[in-house]
């Protein structure tokens, strides 16, 4: 029997994803300015690393109609920060490479974009000071919507296990901040939504 629950997620998912998809290319790419001009917000709410060193961020490349990162990818190199990038495993988990720039990337399965450089291990994700996570939607609450596909809740059970507290950030359009989306008990709350306006702090 389907649980209620999972209808509701996958009915605001179709909704959400069709939204994306009727957003003209000239808007998508507004978007991934804006969002890029947002850079040194993003910056100032990642600790700095060990010892003084550059902050981690983890990130990730845009796909299709997800709210474009590649401007912000290098708006944050550019401000010395270190931006791992996620590896598809055939498992559906995340290992990861340090971005090198947009020359660095190849593309990959599902039509992905992936980091050339040496891969770290999916545990790498764990010395971030910022996550960057898709998604589809977030509430007020932090409580955030994904695409149902289990990598990034890998992520979090990693994040969780190894005690880190990093900064967690959902890239959004505006209409993707809603007031309310369906939650189930284990999900984690996220702690600012990025849209082309701003950052917007959540919880």
């Amino acid at each position: 029997m389907d649980h209620p629950m999972h209808n509701e997620k996958g009915a605001l998912r179709t909704r959400l994803l069709s939204a994306r998809r009727a957003l003209p290319a000239g808007a998508r790419e507004r978007a991934a300015e804006a969002l890029a001009g947002h850079a040194g917000e993003l910056a100032a709410a990642a600790p700095p690393g060990p010892a003084g060193a550059a902050a981690t961020v983890a990130a990730y490349v845009s796909v299709g109609a997800e709210p474009g990162t590649r401007p912000l990818l290098d708006a944050l190199r550019a401000r010395g920060l270190r931006v791992l990038l996620p590896v598809l495993l055939a498992d559906n988990d995340l290992d990861w490479a340090e971005y090198a720039g947009p020359g660095a990337l190849a593309p990959a399965g599902r039509g992905l974009l992936e980091p050339v450089g040496e891969r770290l291990g999916p545990e790498a994700v764990t010395g971030a000071g910022l996550v960057l996570l898709p998604g589809l939607a977030v509430d007020r609450r932090g409580l955030r919507l994904g695409r149902g596909g289990g990598s990034y809740d890998r992520v979090l059970a990693r994040l969780e296990r190894a005690g880190t507290r990093p900064v967690l950030a959902v890239l959004l359009y505006e209409h993707e901040l809603l007031d309310a989306v369906p939650a189930e008990p284990h999900d984690r709350p996220v702690d600012l939504a990025l849209t082309p306006s701003g950052t917007h702090r959540l919880g």
